[in-house]
């Protein structure tokens, strides 16, 4: 039987507090590992005391290091990523771990997540190569990926995410895409692992780092052809009254023009 950390992370008293009111199913050989930033170094509640919980706390900022934080301290067969504010189902974590035992080559699952927008997943397993499926995008909370080889080295790209400061948004399309271009054997499975029941942010107004962050993340996966999609996507976010369409246009490309000295920079997270 293949083991499975459960990597959670999550900030301040408040975050820790939200973990400890969740249901985290006690399954044999799968651990919860988290990371929490901004402790205050208030104490690690008591529900979270137990054999199969371990708390790991971090001094740096970054949604990407406080990930990262929690993947450095897996040991088990199977990571999955997650977040303090989903709900878990205990039968979906028990189907992650059947997907690496039935198909021994795979090396990154992605999964369904139910939230408010249920389009974007194939329906099918699906090998996840580029270009993705059409309207496919990944969120970090349904993904998996084994903890051997070259696949035991995915990180998130510190530079992107929240807190990060200058690139708040792309790490986990960039996770997703580093697995893709290290030619590891990615798919997606129509299984359903967590609930993600708050609101999404996808659809607010976007700031500058966010447009900037797209653009370099649209030059990194499509190369000399994001000259042809920053103009599109700017015109889809204007569409949805996340940004002036020009406004967009200028971040997304000053972004895309920014790409290779962010690869040059980030190497070891990226390809």
């Amino acid at each position: 039987m293949l083991t499975v950390d459960f990597t959670l992370i999550t900030h301040r008293p408040e975050g820790i507090r939200r973990i400890a009111a969740m249901t985290l199913p006690q399954i044999e050989g799968v651990r919860y590992i988290i990371s929490w930033q901004a402790h205050e170094d208030y104490p690690v509640p008591t529900s979270l005391l137990r054999n199969d919980i371990e708390v790991w706390r971090l001094d740096a900022p970054g949604i990407s290091a406080n990930r990262n934080n929690a993947i450095s301290h897996c040991s088990a067969d199977i990571i999955i990523i997650s977040d303090d504010d989903v709900i878990l189902y205990e039968d979906g974590i028990k189907a992650v771990r059947k997907i690496y035992e039935d198909n021994p080559a795979l090396d990154l699952a992605t999964f369904v997540s139910l939230h408010g927008d249920m389009s974007k997943f194939p329906q099918a397993e699906t090998p996840l190569t580029l270009p993705l499926p059409k309207g496919y995008s990944v969120a970090s909370v349904e993904m998996s990926f084994r903890n051997r080889g070259k696949a035991a080295q995915l990180r998130f790209c510190p530079e992107f995410g929240l807190g990060s400061g200058r690139y708040t948004c792309g790490e986990d399309e960039l996770f997703l895409l580093s697995a893709i271009k290290r030619d590891l054997d990615c798919r997606f499975f129509p299984i359903t692992v967590c609930a993600h029941p708050h609101p999404s942010t996808g659809m607010k107004r976007l700031t500058t780092s966010q447009m900037k962050a797209q653009g370099a993340v649209i030059a990194l996966t499509y190369g000399a052809s994001a000259i042809l999609r920053i103009p599109l996507k700017a015109w889809r976010l204007s569409r949805n009254s996340q940004a002036s369409f020009f406004k967009a246009l200028i971040y997304n490309t000053v972004g895309a023009l920014q790409s290779r000295s962010i690869r040059r920079r980030n190497s070891r997270y990226l390809w």
